[in-house]
């Protein structure tokens, strides 16, 4: 019988990418794709697939919290396959008992190593005992950021402030501004990808490609053309900040619209 696998990563292209590569691969059968933690949830509950490709930063509900909510609902844990474009998460991928991981951009020969490996687990051993679940979730909340601070340059000085005073983030030109209740700044960090790595998946959401905002922050959704949305922020400038169209789902299950 072939494996069942679902796909779930908050970007199309990479998908797209990792489905494409699958087909070439024997006896693996893509029976669905998500691209947030919720519908990684919903679906693996729906489909009981063999194998799950996983990113592990996605916003709000991140890869490892994923795995968390599967196991606080008692839903049958598959395979897990991480996929992630920071090396430092192959670590962490082991410690919480993942078949395997890969690094994007895909490569083919990388993606059917991790599908055979899988498939050996899939015709090995029954799931693991509830010992060995309740071992994975110490490991899952050892994972969460540890760092409740972010440091910010302003006026030629080092300013550290709190996650939770941060209200959102953008990029432009390759500059991260950080835009905090009572101060701006920018931020050392080159993408927007390596600045959510140090923040908090609960609080920290990417609702655009140029702007990560603080949930806890937005003061307003303000209906926009199109069914489109913008978000009222509130700092002091009670800034405006797009909604990209591959967000606005989550939008609307974060605030019930």
């Amino acid at each position: 019988m072939p494996l069942s696998a679902v796909i779930v990563d908050d970007e199309q292209l990479a998908r797209d990418e990792l489905s494409y590569l699958l087909k070439s691969v024997d006896d693996i059968n893509v029976v669905a794709q998500g691209h947030n933690g919720l519908e990684a949830v919903n679906l693996v509950k729906e489909w009981s697939p063999d194998l799950l490709f996983l990113d592990v930063h996605m916003p709000g509900l991140d890869g490892f919290g994923v795995i968390k909510k599967l196991i606080d609902k008692k839903i049958s844990l598959p395979q897990i396959v991480f996929a992630t474009a920071y090396d430092q998460y192959a670590v962490k991928a082991f410690e919480v008992n993942a078949v395997d991981y890969i690094l994007k951009p895909f490569d083919k020969k990388r993606v059917g190593q991790a599908v055979e490996k899988a498939r050996k687990r899939v015709k090995g051993p029954a799931a693991a005992g509830a010992e060995k679940i309740d071992t994975l979730m110490k490991m899952l909340e050892s994972q969460r950021p540890q760092n409740s601070k972010v440091l910010l340059r302003a006026a030629g000085r080092h300013l550290v402030v709190d996650q939770k005073d941060v209200c959102f983030a953008s990029i432009e030109d390759g500059i991260i501004s950080v835009v905090a209740t009572t101060i701006e700044g920018q931020s050392n960090c080159r993408t927007l990808e390596e600045l959510l790595e140090g923040l908090d998946p609960g609080m920290f959401w990417r609702a655009h490609r140029s702007f990560v905002v603080n949930i806890n922050r937005i003061k307003e959704v303000v209906p926009w053309f199109k069914s489109s949305y913008q978000l009222r922020m509130d700092d002091r400038k009670q800034t405006e900040i797009p909604v990209s169209r591959a967000q606005t789902k989550r939008l609307r299950e974060l605030f019930g619209l």
